[in-house]
């Protein structure tokens, strides 16, 4: 595996302490060094930043499953969505895939295929991918050989949904478009509906396996968080379980209880560029200005990230290193990635170039190349 050796001058660069006006970035060995080295690049004009860890995105899927059926080659199209992510300035990227009731892209087949293409492409790219595993926990004849194909997968972040329409089933309704969830599952409707009453009547067994399932993958080292947490008391149940990452909380009350806690506390990036949650739910504007966000992700839109910290920068609402703080070194320390998140000497060299407009001209993962693009390319090559 070659890695580049460069000097990068005359750029802006984003330092742990600060800004360095019109500094020098040298990596060597896929590490940021101390010591000027290799051929020197004069990037005046553009400001270098940490590379953006993303630590939830589901926006591969259009790159896997681009049609119904069109599912034959996972691997070509985890290639195709790293290449989406790097142009996005992402250089460490987890991969959030469900394991679900509710089939087609989110079932357990599906997950299957996804998890193995994952481990056949990693070789082959650049941007270091990890697979994270959202697991729907009502799913209770899965729960034995749940941690065995965590193992086979290589998946080291489990997180918990619980999807099921419990308001309805509890009044014997049938949830809103039933019909056409059962289909694209490949399920006839009724059989649908029967499932989902059976696995609500079954809601009372689910704490217990739930206790069981978190303590095995708790003591393999798997990292373990919640999704959409819409209380203290949400929060307080699955921290006892070893679930100290709290993914999107629906509500203030939730966000405050996990960060009383110490635990992690991960936003929608998509939810500061529309200015509020397309689900209602609380806005991200308001926990980032109350101190009640640790990360920001890219939930379904991989160019958000960078588009989010951008804007509370200009927003007021954070200086720059705080910003991009939330889409690098926050998410890179959440998930245990001590060599990754700032630009210092001794850390991986995963970097990305912003232009003048904020655009992302060239992004380095490791120390190689995972994307560049227009003007910036031309002072490379020349």
């Amino acid at each position: 595996m070659t890695m580049l050796e460069l000097t990068l001058t005359g750029a802006d660069v984003l330092r742990p302490d600060g800004m360095e006006r019109g500094g020098a970035l040298t990596f060597a060995g896929g590490e940021i060094q101390t010591a000027r080295a290799g051929r020197a690049i004069d990037l005046s004009g553009y400001r270098i930043l940490p590379g953006i860890v993303d630590l939830h995105g589901d926006g591969f899927e259009r790159h896997l499953a681009p049609r119904r059926g069109a599912m034959k080659q996972m691997g070509e199209g985890v290639i195709a969505a790293e290449a989406e992510l790097a142009a996005n300035g992402i250089t460490t990227a987890v991969l959030a895939q469900f394991y679900s009731w509710e089939g087609g892209l989110r079932g357990p087949e599906f997950a299957d295929q996804v998890f193995e293409g994952i481990k056949a492409a990693r070789p082959r790219v650049v941007t270091d991918l990890i697979p994270q595993l959202r697991f729907e926990i009502h799913l209770l004849d899965a729960y034995d050989d749940l941690p065995s194909q965590i193992a086979q997968w290589q998946v080291p972040y489990v997180v918990f949904n619980d999807h099921l329409p419990h308001d309805r089933l509890a009044q014997g309704k049938k949830p809103p478009r039933l019909t056409g969830q059962a289909l694209k599952a490949g399920r006839n409707p009724d059989v649908h509906w029967q499932m989902l009453k059976d696995m609500h009547a079954r809601r009372p067994e689910v704490p217990a396996a739930l206790d069981k399932l978190a303590a095995t993958l708790g003591a393999a080292r798997i990292c373990l968080g919640s999704h959409d947490d819409h209380s203290a008391g949400d929060r307080i149940t699955w921290r006892n379980r070893g679930a100290r990452i709290s993914e999107f909380p629906e509500t203030m009350e939730a966000a405050e209880a996990a960060k009383a806690a110490g635990d992690a506390v991960i936003l929608g990036s998509p939810n500061v560029v529309r200015g509020g949650s397309h689900k209602g739910n609380a806005s991200a504007l308001d926990l980032i200005a109350m101190g009640l966000c640790d990360a920001l992700a890219s939930d379904y839109h991989y160019p958000s990230p960078r588009r989010a910290a951008l804007m509370l920068e200009r927003s007021g609402l954070l200086d720059l290193a705080g910003a991009w703080r939330l889409v690098s070194e926050g998410p890179a320390q959440i998930l245990g990635l001590e060599d990754r998140g700032r630009l210092a000497a001794g850390l991986r060299a995963d970097l990305v170039t912003l232009d003048a407009n904020g655009q992302i001209a060239a992004t380095f993962s490791g120390g190689r190349v995972s994307y560049m693009s227009g003007d910036v390319a031309a002072r490379f090559l020349t």
